[in-house]
């Protein structure tokens, strides 16, 4: 197999570039290990569209946040992404040195050109935010930061690139990369050697080992672990904007956020650890999230019973906290973009903008001529809960599909289900199902439906329902066919009779 340019990793980076390039005639290949895209950092973190705020604007990743603002809504509205734009933050005080590190801030976000900031009184911020622990007495307001669902960016994406031209192709990994005259000439995967003139480095936590198959590096890719309670819809309504903690010496404050279906996430902590699947939570950190940050922020949340869910997130840091996105030093045709943690999923449009410079610089004889045919945007998917009354029986008459519902918690119908099935890029499992439609992501988390949507994913993919998984290789759902299993127990049962 040949290609112009292979894509590492398919992250919101990996996506993003394969959307950025796919504009050219070029042949693009977006290679990932699991299977489905959104499988990493991408798919646990606060979902936050940053507006810059609170970063050094003289970082990498300070300059490709705020420009990446100014682009961000327009890229979701033209690949039909949800996204809330502005919410606005309040970061929120108790003390009185709160209150100077909140100036401080203030000053950073007006240097980064971030407008309507305001400091606010005890009397402000509570008008603002009711339900904050009436203790709280400062506040910092900046009216820029939104929320999207990280899922449906990403996926939207890599559909798009796909649907102008690019394969992904899941499922597989790089086991090396092969190089002659000290330029790239492919890469060695477990599904075949792939030749390319351009490989991109976006393999998140693992990009410094990808980056080492290349040359001697000077980086490394540290997990830094966060961990966060998910609450029921129930609770929507206890805030309205994203609400920060104060800033500390190592962090910018944890957060309690509504999330663009209506939940309330909060965390994280942020711990250095040295396995990069180690996705535990634990009591105890969960524990200190809750008591330092939730509680103390608002005292009705509960540490239990609403919480529908915790989980954990691993961020990608390098060792010197920036963004790297740079050409190999020794080997031509090689660019790793690597480091990319927080804000990353905001810069995301900024950071493939970047790397398409440096392709190009990498003067390969590739063919950047504008693509003819090329679609700026993809196919929605349907979803009920956007729809009338009279829409979702208008369709309902055309597809009695749509109208059995499977996912009560979330009221997602069978015809939902099987369109994901059938996307550009198909949801094969269980949790690829859940990122997509949302079937299993609420209170239930999958009790009621799960079954059902096996059933779905066995008559659409047409396989046996033993060989659907929840996130692929062999996370098999179901172990047997309970009938086999009664005649097995049966012939030992007769076995032990005869003896």
């Amino acid at each position: 197999m040949k290609t112009d340019v292979l894509i590492i990793g398919g992250g919101v980076i990996g996506a993003s570039v394969a959307h950025q390039l796919a504009k050219y005639n070029l042949d693009i290949i977006l290679v990932e290990k699991a299977n489905d895209i959104c499988m990493g950092t991408s798919k646990a973190n606060s979902a936050m569209i940053h507006s810059g705020f609170n970063i050094d604007g003289g970082t990498l990743k300070g300059q490709l946040v705020l420009k990446a603002n100014k682009v961000i809504k327009q890229l979701c509205q033209d690949l039909n992404v949800g996204l809330v734009k502005p919410l606005g933050s309040i970061t929120v005080g108790f003390e009185e040195k709160d209150l100077e590190k909140m100036k401080k801030t203030m000053e950073n976000g007006i240097k980064n050109g971030i407008q309507g900031m305001k400091l606010l009184n005890q009397k402000e911020l509570h008008e603002m935010e009711p339900h904050l622990n009436p203790d709280s007495k400062y506040g910092l307001f900046e009216p820029e930061t939104g929320i999207i669902n990280p899922f449906e960016y990403t996926v939207a994406l890599a559909e798009n690139a796909v649907i102008n031209g690019v394969k992904v192709l899941l499922d597989t990994e790089v086991l090396d990369i092969m190089i002659e005259n000290k330029t790239v000439k492919g890469v060695k995967t477990n599904k075949g050697d792939i030749e390319t003139k351009v490989i991109i480095n976006a393999a998140g936590l693992y990009a410094d080992k990808i980056a080492a198959m290349v040359e001697n590096i000077d980086f490394e890719i540290k997990p830094r672990k966060g961990q966060y309670f998910l609450y029921d819809k129930k609770w929507r309504d206890i805030l309205t904007y994203t609400i920060y903690s104060a800033p500390t010496k190592v962090s910018k404050g944890m957060i309690v956020v509504p999330t663009i279906d209506g939940n309330i996430l909060a965390g994280s902590n942020a711990e250095a650890v040295d396995d990069k699947t180690d996705l535990k939570t634990t009591t105890q950190a969960l524990d200190q999230i809750y008591t330092s940050t939730i509680s103390h922020l608002f005292p009705e949340l509960p540490r239990m019973g609403d919480v529908i869910t915790t989980f954990t997130g691993l961020r990608a840091s390098s060792t010197n906290e920036d963004f790297i996105i740079e050409p190999a030093k020794t080997v031509k045709g090689f660019i790793n973009v690597a480091g990319i943690q927080s804000p990353g999923l905001t810069s995301a449009p900024a950071i493939a903008e970047m790397v398409e410079g440096l392709v190009r610089e990498q003067n390969m004889n590739l063919d950047f001529s504008a693509k003819v045919n090329y679609q700026k945007g993809r196919k929605p998917p349907i979803m009920l809960k956007d729809l009338s009354y009279q829409e979702r029986t208008a369709l309902i008459e055309e597809n009695p599909d749509y109208g059995e519902i499977v996912c009560r918690c979330e009221s997602i119908s069978k015809g939902e289900i099987i369109d994901a099935v059938h996307r550009p890029i198909p949801a094969t499992n269980l949790d690829a199902v859940k990122r997509r439609v949302r079937a299993g992501m609420g209170r239930c988390q999958g009790g009621f439906c799960g079954p059902k949507v096996v059933a779905i994913l066995s008559q659409e993919l047409v396989i046996s329902p033993l060989e659907v998984t929840q996130k692929g290789n062999k996370s098999f759902v179901l172990t047997a066919k309970n009938k086999e299993l009664s005649l097995d127990e049966g012939d030992r049962n007769y076995e032990k009779i005869s003896v």
